[in-house]
């Protein structure tokens, strides 16, 4: 398959109370409060079969209300230096995909009601996998530059640096 070939279509879109990033938390973990809904097109509902065991779940998502400017060097949420993009987890980035883990409330239908979601209001949602620890949490890990408390992490909100 070429580079050509490569296309993606939303397969719903996720919910909010967020019209943009501005006062958004930056990552889930940053209001584990904030509810939000993903909404399938009906064509998928039946992939949702069986999620509803998982109590979390990881969105892909395409970021469609950020710049479309793509950096190679941003200045992120958690620090006040230049730091490569695939450093970080800011939006502008060559290909505008965004991951996020929400935990999962219920699932309806072609509906999914997720908390702890850090996305704008009708994001297209490009594709769902089940959160698993044993998979997804590697045991010895380093953060990089990234050094900031667990407070910050929690307390930090979007602003406009991305917008």
């Amino acid at each position: 398959m070429s580079e050509d070939q490569l296309s993606y279509k939303p397969i719903g879109v996720i919910r909010t109370a967020f019209e943009s990033p501005d006062g958004m938390p930056i990552q889930p973990v940053g209001d584990t409060a904030v509810e939000g809904a993903v909404e399938l097109k009906e064509e998928y509902a039946d992939g949702l079969q069986d999620l509803d065991g998982f109590t979390h779940c990881i969105l892909l998502y395409h970021f469609h209300a950020s710049d479309d400017a793509a950096s190679l060097k941003v200045e992120p949420f958690l620090d006040d230096e230049q730091r490569g993009v695939f450093a970080t987890r800011a939006p502008q980035r060559p290909n505008p995909i965004g991951l996020s883990v929400v935990k999962i409330e219920s699932v309806t239908d072609a509906k999914i009601t997720v908390n702890g979601i850090d996305v704008v209001d009708q994001t297209p949602l490009l594709d769902i996998k089940p959160f698993v620890p044993e998979f997804d949490v590697p045991s010895d890990v380093d953060t990089g530059w990234l050094t900031a408390s667990e407070s910050t992490i929690h307390s930090k909100e979007a602003d406009e640096r991305f917008l």
